[in-house]
This record gives structure tokens, sequence and C-alpha cells, in this order.
């Protein structure tokens, strides 16, 4: 699970300031005020480490990935190619790690990782790694920093604190070559020292965190008369959540339930049981066309009484809600969804149990065991904030389980506000303009009245 990111330099970001991320995060702001773009520079970090060349330190895109973000001047904030690009992202370890010295037999164990790395463009404004730098923390305290820095000789060097790192021949330490992608410490390093096989598990760990970060998009495909799934198991419902149907399939096909206290459900039962309990359904099944094919398709009850109809004869916001509703429970356990708009074409009054939905994704037992899954939503809907404030004034959330940003358009660059929320789901430092000024429509709406009610008695005098 990530607990924290902190971004310098990339796109309306000159610096976001260190941003905690909560088990339900949600980030509030104008349009084009810079939400979409914390969420595409960890996308570019995920297509890095699934790219095939270790040599590229920063993968931003083409046709065939996640995301294309063009070259490496468009991303760098003010396109200034001469400041550096940097992040620091910080992820709570599924198990503790415990790193062994065979040298001194000294050991350093950690629950959490933090890596930091700099980037800055070469003479072919394609961007090379100036530092990377792991450090590893239990219970907030660091216990081991590893640096993988470039020197003035064009090289790189290697260090370790409080482990010392010791080479396996004695004299001059030559330069190490840049690292793979812009996370890995490459093997020739791990060679030169007797005690430095440990960094290959930061890489994996990095590797594993990033590898559980799924995305959602605001655009999702139109409802289908029919869905094909060959009984493979997609890794996410994708972008625009295309794989939805074939996710729910391959979740019950495996058997995964949830458990809510007072009973258990099967996946597509539990999906069906939030559609219901958003009142956008009454009935909601997932069936073969026929005996023996792979064609399926969604057919829909819309009211006790009524017969089953298909998704593609319902209103819109079924098929659009859909998507957002398995991804938030199908990930694997401890990994990260980012939704971006999951109420587009929602009531306000579904907008508010939507949240409810999702509390219950990030709170939810799996086979009998805590998911620790992490929902990112990037949200316009006040009616969602506020159930997420009523369910933390009803202890039903905790405050630290959830954290609340508001981002705006400064004059020079993007801008990220925490919200303080307390505990008794109040939000101690309302924005100004959070959602528009309700208040100035409604002073300008009653004074036009009164203008109106005087021209009116006015125009009706003899």
């Amino acid at each position: 699970m990530l607990t924290s990111l902190h971004i310098r330099n990339f796109k309306a970001w000159g610096d976001t300031g260190a941003i905690r991320l909560a088990p339900l995060t949600v980030i509030f702001g104008a349009n084009s005020a810079g939400k979409s773009s914390l969420g595409q520079l960890l996308l570019a970090l995920k297509q890095t480490v699934l790219s095939s060349d270790r040599r590229r330190a920063l993968h931003l895109g083409d046709a065939g990935t996640l995301i294309d973000l063009g070259s490496f001047a468009e991303v760098v904030h003010l396109h200034d190619l001469g400041q550096p690009l940097r992040f620091e992202l910080g992820w709570r370890l599924a198990a503790p790690l415990t790193v062994h010295d065979p040298v001194t037999a000294a050991e350093f164990v950690g629950d959490e990782l933090r890596l930091a790395v700099t980037l800055l463009a070469d003479r072919n404004e394609q961007p090379v790694v100036h530092e990377l730098r792991y450090r590893m923390l239990r219970d907030g305290e660091t216990m081991l920093t590893v640096e993988y820095a470039r020197a003035a000789d064009g090289g790189y060097r290697l260090t370790a604190a409080p482990l010392a790192l010791r080479p396996v021949a004695a004299g001059e330490d030559p330069a190490l070559p840049p690292p793979d992608k812009f996370y890995r410490v490459p093997d020739q390093a791990r060679a030169r020292f007797r005690n430095a096989d440990f960094l290959a598990d930061l890489a994996y760990a990095t590797e594993a965190v990033l590898g559980g970060l799924h995305h959602l998009g605001p655009l999702r495909e139109p409802p289908r008369r029919l869905y094909a799934w060959t009984g493979e198991a997609p890794e996410n419902v994708g972008p625009r959540g295309e794989f939805a149907i074939p996710a729910l399939l391959a979740a019950s096909e495996q058997a995964r339930s949830f458990d809510t206290g007072a009973e258990s459900y099967r996946f597509d039962a539990y999906i069906a049981y939030w559609l219901q309990r958003l009142e956008l359904i009454h009935g909601f099944a997932v069936r073969p066309i026929a005996k023996g094919r792979r064609e399926y398709e969604v057919l829909i009850r819309t009211h006790p009484a009524g017969g089953e109809v298909k998704l593609t004869d319902v209103g819109f916001g079924v098929s659009q809600l859909l998507p957002a509703l398995v991804q938030a429970f199908y990930g694997p356990p401890g990994s990260t969804v980012w939704l971006e708009q999951p109420e587009v074409h929602l009531h306000p009054r579904v907008q508010a149990e939507l949240a409810d939905a999702f509390i219950a994704a990030v709170q939810a037992r799996e086979n009998g065991s805590p998911r620790h899954a992490q929902l990112v939503v990037e949200s316009h809907s006040e009616h969602f904030l506020n159930r997420i404030q009523r369910r933390v004034a009803e202890g039903t959330l905790a405050a630290e389980d959830v954290a609340v940003y508001f981002c705006r358009r400064g004059e020079a660059q993007a801008e990220m506000e925490p919200l303080r929320l307390n505990e008794y789901g109040e939000i101690e430092n309302w924005p100004e303009n959070f959602f528009g000024d309700e208040m100035a429509d409604i002073a300008a709406r009653t004074l036009a009245a009164v203008r109106r009610r005087q021209q009116a008695g006015k125009t009706s005098q003899p």
C-alpha cells in the first residue's frame, strides 16, 4: 500500500509537497488543476517497470502502453530541461523485509520503503537517473539507507549506511554504470561488493508495489450486448473498463468471496449486492448465451416485478459504474486502485452511496483475511465527500484512514492543499470556492428576484 508521494517539476507541479496517501484518498479540485498528473506519473513508473528495456530510465509511453505522455520536455515543469524531475514514493511492505549483512552478521528490518529519484535530461533530451536513494523504515524510523548517485566523472557510486559495503577486491573503486531503469542498482554494482545482494530485494519490492497499481479512467466503454470471456483472469478491468465483465467472471470462477460479518458473498453476488444497495437495479446476472459458449450477456432487472433486460437497454449509469465497483474489489490484497471520476453519470444520492461502497472496499475481508486494498479517487462530487464526513463522524471510518486534498491553479504552478478532517468528520480548513461559490449564487438570485418584484410593482401602478 502506498503511504506517500512527493513530486517536483512534473507537468503542472513545481512542487506538490509531501502527500500522505491513506487507504482511502480523495482528490478534489478545479478542471485542469493537475489532479490527473499525479496518477500519470505513477502510471509512467509502472510501465517503466513493465518495459523490457533496462536502459530506459523512464518510459513515457507510446501507442501500446498504459499512458503516452510524449517527450521528456513535455512533462518537465515549464518545459525547462535544465531543471530535474524529482519524485519520492513511499509504501508499506506486505511483510517485513530483513537485510542480513554476511560480513558483520548485522540485521536490519523494515516495514516500509521510500524511493527518491532525481532525473535530468541528457544531451539527447532523454531522462537519465542522477540519483536514486532507498530508505528502509521501521515504525517510522530509518533503519537503512542506500544511495546510487552520479559522480563528477560521469560514473556512479554506491553507498549504504549504517551497513558498510565491503568491496570484493581491494584498491581503487572504479566508476559504476547507470542504474537499470529508475530504481534498480545494476548487477555490476552488486558484484563489486561482498554484502550487496540485498539490493535485489529493494528492486523486487519496487516492482511489486508498482505492479499492484491499477487505473480506471474517466471515460468508460459503452455497454455491449455480448461480452466474450475465454476463461483467463485479466490483471484489471482496463483503463476504460473494457475487461470488467471478464474480471467479474474470473473472480467468481476462482470462488473469491467477501465477508460482511453477517454473511459471505461470492464475488459476482457482492457486486450485485452493491448495485442493489445503490438502488440502480433490483437484479443482476451474467450468463452465457448458450451452454458451452464463450459469449455472455449481462441481464438487469430494474423492478421487482419487471423482466430481465440487457445492460444496453437500461440507463447509462449502471454500465459506467460497474467497472468502478468491480475494480474496487477485484485487485489483489495490498493493491492500489486509482479511479478518475467514478461518480460520472450518477444521481447525487447514488454518488453518496458510492462512498459507502468504496469504504467497504478498503475495509473488506476476502476469504476470511483483510484485503488491505487502497483507493485513490479523483472526484468532483460534494455528495461523495459529505458521505465520507458522515461516516467519520459516526465512527465507521477512522479519520486517519482517509486523506482529502484540494488542487487549485496557482499563478505559476498547481497547488495542493491537504484538508484537515477531524474525528468528528469536520473539515477544519474548508477552501474558498471548494465546490463553487454557492453563497454568491444564492445572494445574486435573491437580489435579482427583489429587483424583478420591484420592477413588476412599478409597471402595475396606475
